[in-house]
């Protein structure tokens, strides 16, 4: 087989290097075909990249995208579904990857694109602060309310100069960090499977939108708007001057170069129920590829147990593949975090938001009335009605 395939994707550096390392080992196994990487830099220039090469008909051949940007492409007929391929492949079957990042990738359900992560929110957490404060590491099992009390324990003034030195908890208000704590509370975020607006308005999850914003409000424990705005919660974390932060996997292979303290992660403290939720990225096959089989080739073996070991020795991917997630390229002992496995005991309470072709859209308008709840002390209730009447509309325009 020969070809030449062009493969858009966007990254941090760690990642990016990861994705150049496979297209190098592939090029030894199928040495006929050419993999250009086209690497964007961000997401949003991935998408207006892939929205004006689908509209000039020149698209790349494959791309890689989280599934909850896929569904405006996926609707515009532009994707080459996956399953017949999939299915008459040799390399694996869908019974090698989690059903959890699968099915965010199904229409009608057949699959139109193949994952290749599988990552969850966690804590990250500064052992060395931590401990200084006499403070118990999270457990698993730990609660929002122990996570709460930790948090206001290692919110502190070193100086008594009357301002924060280091706060105990770092998280930004938007749906992706909200929604868990809403399901683990035994609300909904939305309304349907094919949803039509928002349900925080209802007890369940009022109550946890309103525990979440007294983290600021109440609580003290994160960073004003204006702090964040100077010095977001990675760099914070980073900086050891933020002792938890709530992110996905993508924050581990900048967290390795860390050399003045150690740090761990834990699994999402819960309100009643265990809850967590989806952070996958897919390789998607454009329908007008010329070069569709050498381009599956690819895919098979980026996807395969070589091309994920790769990814996943990068730190930055909970591989897919069950074989790969459960081995040392991934459970590697001599690398952080020591506690890895937290993310694949995550997997079985792990829900998703939709794919709907808006839903970058209405994430978008919920982020600055979220900051309102949190920053401006705006009542959960009236933050659930602001998003509502910004997002119905939305909604009701989704394409499915």
């Amino acid at each position: 087989m020969s070809g030449e395939i062009k493969f858009l994707v966007f990254g941090d550096p760690a990642e990016l290097r990861a994705f150049r390392s496979v297209a190098a080992e592939f090029r030894t196994v199928e040495p006929d075909i050419t993999v250009t990487l086209v690497e964007a830099s961000d997401r949003d220039d991935l998408i207006a990249r892939l929205s004006t090469s689908f509209a000039g008909r020149q698209p790349p051949d494959l791309f890689l995208i989280n599934y909850r940007f896929f569904g405006q492409f996926a609707v515009r007929d532009v994707l080459e579904p996956v399953q017949s391929r999939l299915d008459g492949s040799d390399a694996f079957d869908e019974d090698d990857f989690y059903a959890q990042a699968l099915d965010a990738f199904r229409v009608d359900g057949e699959l139109v694109c193949l994952p290749q992560n599988v990552s969850s929110l966690v804590v990250y957490y500064n052992r060395d602060l931590v401990r200084k404060a006499g403070v118990e590491e999270p457990r698993p099992g730990w609660t929002w309310n122990e996570m709460v009390e930790k948090a206001i324990r290692l919110t502190r003034d070193e100086d008594g100069d009357g301002n924060v030195d280091q706060y105990g908890l770092g998280v930004e208000p938007t749906l992706i960090r909200i929604a868990p704590f809403v399901w683990s509370n035994g609300g909904e975020l939305l309304d349907d499977e094919h949803p039509t607006r928002f349900t925080l308005d209802m007890p369940k999850a009022d109550e946890a939108l309103r525990k979440f914003f007294e983290l600021r409000q109440l609580h003290l424990v994160v960073p004003t708007e204006e702090e964040i705005e100077s010095e977001d919660d990675e760099s914070r974390f980073l900086n050891g001057r933020t002792a938890m932060v709530l992110l996905s996997r993508r924050a581990t292979p900048t967290f390795r170069t860390i050399t003045d303290f150690d740090w761990d992660v834990a699994a999402l403290p819960r309100h009643h129920e265990p809850a967590g939720i989806l952070h996958s990225d897919a390789y998607c096959l454009t329908r007008a590829s010329k070069e569709k089989d050498a381009a599956w080739r690819f895919m098979e073996f980026a996807l395969g147990p070589d091309g994920q070991r790769i990814t996943a020795q990068s730190g930055r991917t909970v591989p897919s593949l069950i074989e790969v997630s459960r081995s040392e390229a991934f459970l590697d002992p001599d690398a952080k975090p020591a506690s890895s496995h937290v993310f694949l005991d995550t997997i079985p309470f792990i829900r998703r938001v939709p794919s709907i072709s808006t839903w970058p859209e209405i994430e978008d308008a919920a982020e600055g009335i979220l900051e309102g709840g949190l920053y401006e002390n705006v009542p959960s209730s009236e933050v659930a009605r602001q998003l509502d009447e910004r997002t119905r509309e939305m909604f009701a325009r989704a394409e499915r």
